[in-house]
């Protein structure tokens, strides 16, 4: 892992999203489901290893909000949900955990359709595959896997459509493609201005949170997995309702900092009580009252668009801190 393939993998990132959008009006990835299941699925297992996992719990939510029966669960649990042939189970292989995926599928399969996401077909997990499914991410990147899942999240995105959890009236998964493409393209054009001003309001010797609303906590949970692996950074994520009952305590004792991903009806209620308790805090997508810096990107009132194209803001806060670690 070098910072300097982290600044190859991010400016790639739009490229990539912008690659799958052109390719969906031609090529459904999901084209096999029918003859896999011949009615829709009861249940849908969404399984995953760290950042994997995280994508999986996203789009699981997305999911069941639109009225699937679907749910995330980490490989590397003990138990899962049962298989069966009315059971739809999707992987997320992003490099890591391969062994705990492996013996995750093996409970599905010879029960269950199964289908994989990852860029090796060939990898162990994949054989488990009824349908494999390229995630069309740069396989020499970072090791950060910042390409890889932003492409992870698109085609489960994708995938959560292709079932039926779309919203009437919003845009289609190729144009909320293209339209996240334009916010990394955005926040990444700008990065020169705006990482310096976040990463001195967020510089702190306790480390960093990263509080994001529960439909997008992946995103705070990925930038913080990135701070750790890059930079070697403390940092961790929490829910923003939830923080008021947790990591409120935590800024009590400790030299406070935040990154907030806003869109959570509970936004002005934690810079709040962080103001209070003499905290600092960026905020992400919104003007939030109380917010030493807001960062704000085309596109940042669409959930959508925001769950692919915000966690660009922690990579470049990561990178920063890694290049300097490394001048260090």
């Amino acid at each position: 892992m070098t910072a300097k393939r982290l600044v190859a993998e991010l400016s790639g990132k739009a490229a990539a999203l912008t690659r799958l959008a052109d390719q969906l009006p031609r090529r459904d990835p999901y084209a096999a489901l029918p003859s896999l299941m011949a009615d829709e699925p009861a249940a849908i297992v969404l399984l995953g290893v760290g950042a994997g996992y995280y994508a999986c719990q996203a789009a699981a939510g997305r999911m069941r909000r639109a009225g699937l029966g679907a749910s995330a669960e980490s490989a590397t649990a003990a138990f899962s949900t049962p298989g069966g042939p009315d059971t739809l189970v999707v992987a997320v292989a992003l490099g890591s955990g391969r062994r705990e995926l492996c013996e995750a599928l093996e409970r599905y399969a010879r029960s269950s359709a199964i289908i994989v996401l990852t860029d090796e077909p060939e990898s162990p997990e994949a054989r488990y595959a009824d349908v494999v499914v390229p995630l069309m991410a740069d396989p020499d990147g970072s090791g950060l896997e910042c390409v890889a899942y932003q492409q992870a999240l698109a085609l489960l995105l994708v995938l959560a459509a292709r079932l039926g959890a779309s919203t009437p009236g919003v845009a289609t998964p190729s144009a909320t493609l293209r339209r996240a493409a334009n916010a990394v393209t955005d926040l990444l054009a700008r990065a020169s201005v705006w990482v310096p001003e976040a990463t001195g309001v967020l510089a702190g010797r306790d480390g960093l949170a990263l509080v994001a609303p529960a439909e997008r906590l992946s995103s705070a949970r990925f930038d913080a997995l990135a701070l750790r692996r890059g930079p070697v950074l403390a940092a961790h994520a929490c829910e923003t309702g939830e923080w008021s009952h947790t990591d409120r305590y935590l800024a009590a004792i400790q030299d406070y900092r935040a990154l907030l991903f806003t869109g959570s009806r509970f936004d002005e209620r934690f810079a709040e009580h962080l103001g209070a308790l003499g905290g600092s805090f960026v905020a992400v997508g919104a003007e939030v009252p109380g917010a030493a810096m807001s960062l704000r990107y085309p596109g940042d009132g669409d959930p959508d668009v925001s769950l692919l194209a915000e966690p660009v803001v922690g990579e470049l806060l990561a990178l920063r801190w890694w290049a300097k670690r490394r001048e260090d």
